[in-house]
């Protein structure tokens, strides 16, 4: 059949499994793998086999930087301490026990190449949980930290992959490895700051949406290339640069092309991460072809996946629980020590003479800071992680394409291979609908809920009051509404007031003098209004003092009211 009659069949598959998901409540994801699988067994159909480096070098840049550049990078560093904890030290908990019960099971392996397995099924895939966490109103912090996991935990997988197939040569040591780890994650980290910075600077000085966008979809490719030429971790860069881009788009990027980066890279995001599922169950009537002649068969190798999806689940819920348990009441603590050592700060600061303006603005600074520390020990007080997140986050390991795509990069040599490559399915199928299929059941049990639309909206209208007060406060600023030392026609002010304020508090003068045309001024008095509320959402959002779901419902306002105006 013709490649491209293929693609078209895929995407009338994603598109109907998204729309029987919505219906259903089923994870599209979980029914796409389905689908696959059943399709792999229909009798003609031939074997499907994907070079794992197209997953690992070209899905996998493209799918991290389309998650990291819509995480909020206020969210991701309030959860930086539990994202650290489950992508990292989780990681190399889960590779190092999962690697010696894989020895005990099947001794004629050796460590090494059991640590390399225990990599491939140490990291989660969040796509199936947090498209289930968001469809039942989940609270924006499990979200985000299921989505900061997800982000960081394939590079933690991956380096240690590489270290341990390095080892089966006998060419590293336990410092070795650490040493790798550090300088893949720095060096990384160094790349993809530079290559997030330089591209937020040269799409900031393009207009044209189509070019910019053009650029966007290489930046993945420019932070993981080099990155993995020089030893580092490709996939690092790759978040880094998301976040920075993320992180500074808001403030250097034209409406239109925010509207236009959101839409193109969500479309992406949406079809590889179905696409990616969809493939994973055409590939498993190939595995246990390969299985099928191995000693000890598709059984075996069952069985043996069964063990170590045990084992993953096991260890994430010992890990988990009591580390948020620890995180809690690290955050308790701070709350307590910062409320106490905050209104002390504050009042040292605003009896602090500020004499010249050098002084003004360093006091403005330190009041801000303080500011954005009572955000955070507010977002500790109203979004501590319970024991219901606890478990919720503990039963979210799922497994998916990464644990599949890294266990088929092991060597042609390694002994068992084609058992270990089932053995990384099963347990990527079984936790996905073991856990994924169950999760659910397990949110309502525990009832956990996230902000009440009413509430969701009624902060949306609080902030979105806000930033309107900010750009009415320009219309009653005397140098503001002045156009080249010429006052700008009342009618006009008394305009925009109405359209801000809704409803109007003044009468519109009807008769003005102008040397520059009413259409022209209203325009250009709109623009200083539009900058000065995106300026006080932007504050907003560098404080932290709303959510980043009503920042970015804003955000999505003021780009739709700025693009509209761009068009004239």
């Amino acid at each position: 059949m013709e490649p491209t009659v293929l693609g078209v069949i895929a995407v009338a598959l994603i598109v109907g499994a998204a729309v029987l998901g919505k219906k259903t409540g089923i994870a599209s994801v979980l029914l796409l793998l389905v689908i696959g699988i059943g399709i792999g067994y229909i009798p003609g159909v031939p074997r499907v086999e994907v070079d794992p480096e197209w997953i690992l070098a070209g899905v996998l840049p493209l799918l991290l930087y389309s998650s990291a550049v819509n995480v909020p990078f206020t969210d991701f560093r309030r959860n930086l301490r539990a994202i650290t904890g489950l992508s990292v030290t989780l990681v190399i908990v889960t590779t190092v026990i999962s690697g010696l019960v894989l020895v005990l099971l099947l001794p004629g392996l050796g460590l090494a190449a059991a640590i390399a397995l225990g990599a491939v099924i140490s990291p989660t895939d969040a796509v199936a949980a947090t498209s289930i966490a968001k469809r039942l109103g989940l609270p924006n912090r499990l979200v985000a930290v299921l989505e900061g996991e997800s982000l960081v935990n394939d590079a933690s997988a991956l380096v240690l992959l590489r270290s341990a197939l390095a080892a089966t040569a006998g060419t590293v040591t336990l410092w070795g490895v650490a040493a790798d780890f550090v300088y893949a994650t720095v060096l990384a980290i160094g790349i993809g700051l530079v290559v997030g910075f330089v591209t937020v600077w040269i799409r900031a000085r393009i207009s044209e949406p189509v070019i910019t966008t053009t650029i966007s979809f290489a930046i993945p490719f420019i932070a993981f290339v080099p990155a993995e030429h020089f030893g580092a971790s490709g996939v690092i860069a790759v978040v880094t640069a998301g976040l920075v881009t993320g992180h500074r788009g808001p403030s250097r990027f034209a409406a239109n092309q925010r509207i236009s980066d959101h839409t193109n890279w969500a479309t992406v995001q949406f079809i590889l991460e179905h696409a990616v599922f969809l493939l994973m169950g055409l590939e498993l009537h190939a595995f246990i072809e390969d299985v099928a002649g191995s000693p000890g068969g598709v059984p075996f190798a069952v069985l043996l996946g069964l063990a170590l999806t045990a084992t993953v689940v096991i260890v994430r819920f010992l890990f988990v629980i009591p580390q948020l348990a620890i995180l809690r009441r690290w955050e308790r603590r701070s709350v307590e020590s910062s409320d106490k050592r905050l209104d002390g700060v504050r009042e040292f600061i605003d009896a602090t003479p500020s004499e010249t303006p050098r002084q003004e603005r360093r006091k403005r600074g330190l009041l801000r800071r303080v500011s954005k520390h009572e955000a955070d020990s507010e977002f500790y007080r109203a979004e501590g992680l319970q024991w219901r997140e606890s478990l919720v986050i503990s039963w979210a390991g799922m497994r998916g394409v990464v644990t599949l795509a890294a266990a088929q990069s092991l060597p042609a040599d390694t002994p068992f291979r084609s058992t270990l490559i089932l053995v990384a399915f099963v347990v990527a199928v079984v936790t996905l609908f073991g856990l994924g299929g169950t999760l659910p059941i397990v949110i309502r049990k525990t009832q956990i809920t996230g902000t009440g639309d009413e509430a969701r909206m009624q902060e949306i209208r609080e902030l979105l009051e806000t930033v309107n007060r900010a750009a009415v406060a320009v219309l009653d600023d005397p140098e503001k509404t002045r156009i080249d030392g010429t006052p700008i026609d009342p009618s006009i002010v008394a305009g925009l007031r109405a359209r801000y304020e809704r409803p109007a508090r003044t009468e519109i003068a009807e008769d003005s003098t102008s040397e520059i045309d009413a259409r022209s001024q209203m325009l250009i008095l709109d623009e200083r209004m539009r900058e000065t509320a995106r300026a006080e959402l932007l504050d907003a959002r560098a404080l932290g003092s709303f959510s980043s779901e009503a920042i970015a419902a804003v955000q999505r306002l003021l780009d739709i009211e700025e693009s509209r105006f761009d068009a004239f």
